[in-house]
């Protein structure tokens, strides 16, 4: 699959309308074009991560891989189902790799005895951002209702639990734990 970009400026959006990957037009505000957006901001998020030193080995070439794959998540959701068309879809194999990758890191981690505060190591907070970006990825998902494959959700789904362990495992067991009502009485 080639993708040619040579004009990146094309004026088709000044309305407030922009293609879908079949090329009918939407509203800016459909729910597809939400979802693929915030699949992109996902995947910037997820860039700025990589330039945070400290992350353990392995995450950085895993990311880059998550990088590729977020972007054809987003061509699945920018492509309506089509009958006589074959579009690019992520598939169970991808949603694998990233179980595999769960299963491997949390091994190496202390079983959880409370929530985890955001924060920590810079790598971690961040990789925590990138958490929250992909469950409201993930929703918006959601809300594209039945026509979206459901591949894309399991892959969103699984991807914010590997965000999650890794964030723990960026932040090498020093990780702050929520203690129900700690304040209330300060």
């Amino acid at each position: 699959m080639t993708v040619n970009l040579t004009r990146i400026y094309t004026r088709l959006g000044d309305g407030g309308e922009t293609h879908l990957g079949d090329m009918s037009r939407v509203p800016k505000t459909h729910p597809r074009i939400e979802a693929y957006g915030t699949v992109d901001e996902l995947n910037a998020q997820i860039g700025v991560t990589l330039t945070i030193d400290g992350l353990p080995d392995g995450y950085g070439d895993w990311l880059g891989r998550i990088q590729n794959d977020l972007f054809d998540v987003g061509a699945d959701i920018s492509a309506p189902p089509d009958p006589e068309r074959e579009r690019l879809r992520v598939i169970p194999e991808q949603t694998a790799w990233l179980e595999e990758r769960c299963d491997e890191v949390n091994a190496t981690l202390e079983p959880l005895k409370s929530f985890v505060l955001p924060g920590g190591t810079a790598a971690a907070a961040q990789l925590h951002v990138c958490r929250t970006v992909c469950r409201r990825a993930e929703r918006l998902a959601v809300a594209c209702g039945d026509e979206l494959g459901a591949e894309v959700v399991r892959y969103l789904n699984r991807l914010s639990d590997l965000l999650f362990i890794l964030s723990r495992g960026a932040n090498r067991g020093e990780e702050r734990l929520w203690a129900p009502g700690r304040f209330r009485d300060d």
